[in-house]
C-alpha cells in the first residue's frame, strides 16, 4: 500500500544504504564491525536495521538496554549483541541466557555476573575502562585487577575490553589520541599478564574512518551506518548514503486574506493574500517546534509559518502554486533536486544530527524501502 494512502506521516527507511555503508566500513577498516543499533536503530527501527547490517558484514550489533538485546533475539537474530550501557544486575541472568555480552568496571558486578553464571550458563563479560570520557567504566589503574577477578571466576568469559572515545570527531584535538595511549597500555598490562581478552575496541564511526591506528580487534559504529555524518569536523566520504526520509503531505490548503494570523498566538500574520497549507505533523512526533522550519514541496524549499502544534504545522505555500491537497511533503531527506539533511535540522534546532533521527516519534511508522 502507499503510505500516502495510509498514514499522516511516515518515514522511509532505505535499508540498502545501511546495508552498503556497513560494507564500506568493513572494508575501510579491515576488522571486525558491530553496528549500534541502540535507541530503536537511531530512530530508523532496530531489528530490520540489525538485519541489514549483518548482510552489509556487520559481526556483531550493539545496544544500551536490556529490552533492547531481548528485542533482537525476539527478532531471532542470532549474532554477538554486546550491551554497551549498565544491566540491572536481576537481569544479567536473562542476558547470559540470550546469549548477550554485557559490560562491567567494578568487582561488584563481577559477582553479581558469576553468581547468576552458578545459576546457568556462561556470562560474558566486557570490561569498561575509563579512559576520559569520564562516563562509565574503570579507571585505568584498575583494569588489571578487575581482569584477575574476571578470569578467575569458571562461571564468567572474558570476551573483551573496551573505551569511548570522547572527542573522536574533532580531528583537531589531542583527547583521542592521549586516550588511545591509555587503552594501549592496559592493553600491554593485561597481554604482559597474560589477560589479554580476544576483543579490544574503542573506534566510534568518527574514530574508524580517520584513525586506523585505534581499530584493534573491533569498530563500534553508529551513526555512520545511517550514512549521517559524525560531525561538521568529520564528514562521511561521499560514498555514503543516507536511509532515511521523513514524509508527510498536505492536509489541506487555503487561501487567507490579508492581516489573518496563523497558528497558536497569531506569531504569523498574513501580510497579503496568501495560499497556506496545513500539514499533518507537529512536535508530538519529534518535530521541534521551532522557529524558521523549511520543508520541500513539489522539490521547492517552503517555509513553515506560525508556531508549530502539537500535530500539524502550517506552510506559505506562494512559491508552489501547483502544490495542492495531497501533495507529498519531505520534513527530512531528498525530492526533486534539493535535500533537507539531518545536518541542516540540526543547526537550526540547536543540536545535532543523532537527536534529530532519535527524536522522530513512535506513531510516525517506518516504511523499509
Amino acid at each position: 500500500m502507499n503510505p500516502q494512502h495510509a498514514y499522516s506521516s511516515w518515514a522511509e527507511v532505505d535499508l540498502s544504504a545501511i546495508e552498503a555503508n556497513v560494507g564500506l566500513l568493513v572494508k575501510h577498516t579491515g576488522v571486525r564491525v558491530m553496528a549500534v543499533v541502540k535507541a530503536d536503530g537511531y530512530g530508523h527501527g532496530a531489528v530490520p536495521v540489525a538485519k541489514a547490517a549483518i548482510r552489509g558484514g556487520a559481526a556483531w550489533c550493539g545496544v544500551a538496554r536490556v529490552e533492547e538485546a531481548l528485542e533482537l533475539r525476539q527478532a531471532r537474530i542470532e549474532g554477538p549483541i554486546l550491551l554497551l550501557g549498565w544491566v540491572p544486575p536481576s537481569r544479567i541472568r536473562a542476558m547470559a541466557e540470550a546469549q548477550v555480552s554485557i559490560a562491567v568496571w567494578d568487582p561488584d558486578q563481577i559477582q553479581a555476573a558469576a553468581a547468576a553464571g552458578q545459576a546457568g550458563g556462561p556470562v560474558r563479560l566486557h570490561l569498561k575502562i575509563d579512559t576520559g570520557m569520564s562516563r562509565l567504566g574503570a579507571p585505568p589503574e584498575q583494569a588489571l585487577e578487575l581482569a584477575r577477578l574476571i578470569s578467575a571466576r569458571p562461571e564468567i568469559v572474558f570476551e573483551g575490553v573496551f573505551t569511548h572515545f570522547a572527542r573522536a570527531d574533532e580531528p583537531s584535538q589531542p583527547t583521542t589520541v592521549a586516550q588511545a595511549k591509555a587503552f594501549n597500555a592496559v592493553l600491554e598490562t593485561l597481554r604482559a599478564a597474560g589477560l589479554r581478552p580476544e576483543l579490544a575496541h574503542a573506534a566510534n564511526s568518527a574514530a574508524a574512518l580517520t584513525r586506523p591506528e585505534a581499530a584493534f580487534d573491533m569498530v563500534r559504529t553508529g551513526i555512520a551506518i545511517y550514512g549521517l555524518h559524525p560531525s561538521n569536523a568529520c564528514p562521511l566520504p561521499s560514498s555514503f548514503r543516507s536511509a532515511l526520509t521523513w514524509k508527510t503531505q498536505l492536509a489541506q490548503v487555503k487561501t487567507l486574506p490579508a492581516g489573518r494570523g496563523v497558528s497558536y498566538g497569531h506569531a504569523y500574520v498574513t501580510r497579503e493574500v496568501e495560499r497556506i497549507g496545513t500539514v499533518p505533523v507537529g512536535y508530538a512526533d519529534g518535530f521541534r517546534r521551532v522557529e524558521g522550519g523549511i520543508v520541500l514541496v513539489k522539490g521547492r524549499r517552503t517555509p513553515i509559518v506560525g508556531r508549530v502544534c502539537m500535530d500539524q504545522i502550517l506552510v506559505q505555500l506562494d512559491g508552489v502554486p501547483d502544490a495542492v491537497e495531497g501533495s507529498e511533503v519531505v520534513l527530512l531527506g531528498q525530492q526533486g533536486g534539493d535535500k533537507i539533511s539531518a545536518e541542516e535540522i540540526a543547526q537550526r534546532w540547536a543540536t545535532i544530527n543523532y537527536e534529530v533521527v532519535c527524536g522522530i516519534g513512535r506513531r510516525v511508522p517506518r516504511i523499509n524501502v
